[in-house]
């Protein structure tokens, strides 16, 4: 959606589709679960970008506990309802011209409200309706403030897998 924001030709567009997903490869479980609930935004013209993942609408744990740990005991989701990445694209890439780019993205990826700055690199396809960003990084869980017990190490990675999938559409 194209939103003018009343300042000069600056235009948003705004997130359309999401897939957000990770996966924890530990030596007796892996666990992996997906999120299309995102909201975001990209202003085009300064290449800047924010994009909110509502923490609770992760699904496809391998059963309901797991999922309600996931939630509770790991991410608190009820005192930290979503993880943000917010930053701008570092290439000077002309955002209205079609093609295919290879960028990083560096910016401020917060979860359960401990942030920390990322250099993130990702893959665009803009096109006439959008611009379509995927991209892939690891997450240490001690970086973001989630402590995994001794109990359960074997069962939780200390790095988890995460993928972003992402369309920003230009359609009103």
């Amino acid at each position: 959606m194209i939103v003018s924001l009343g300042q000069g030709d600056r235009v948003l567009l705004r997130l359309e589709r999401s897939l957000v997903s990770f996966l924890s490869e530990a030596p007796m479980e892996t666990i992996a679960a997906t999120n299309e609930r995102s909201t975001g935004v990209l202003d085009a013209k300064a290449r800047t970008f924010a994009v909110q993942v509502p923490v609770v609408e992760f699904m496809g744990f391998n059963s309901p506990l797991q999922r309600e740990h996931f939630n509770e005991n790991y991410l608190e989701s009820s005192a930290y309802p979503k993880a943000t990445f917010s930053g701008r694209i570092i290439e000077a890439v002309d955002l209205a011209v079609p093609g295919t780019y290879t960028v990083r993205a560096k910016g401020e990826l917060n979860i359960k409200g401990v942030a920390r700055e990322r250099i993130v690199p990702c893959n665009l396809v803009v096109s006439s309706t959008g611009v379509r960003i995927t991209t892939g990084f690891d997450v240490a869980l001690d970086e973001h403030g989630i402590r995994v017990p001794r109990v359960v190490q074997q069962k939780i990675a200390a790095v988890v897998q995460v993928k972003v999938d992402v369309l920003f559409s230009r359609r009103p």
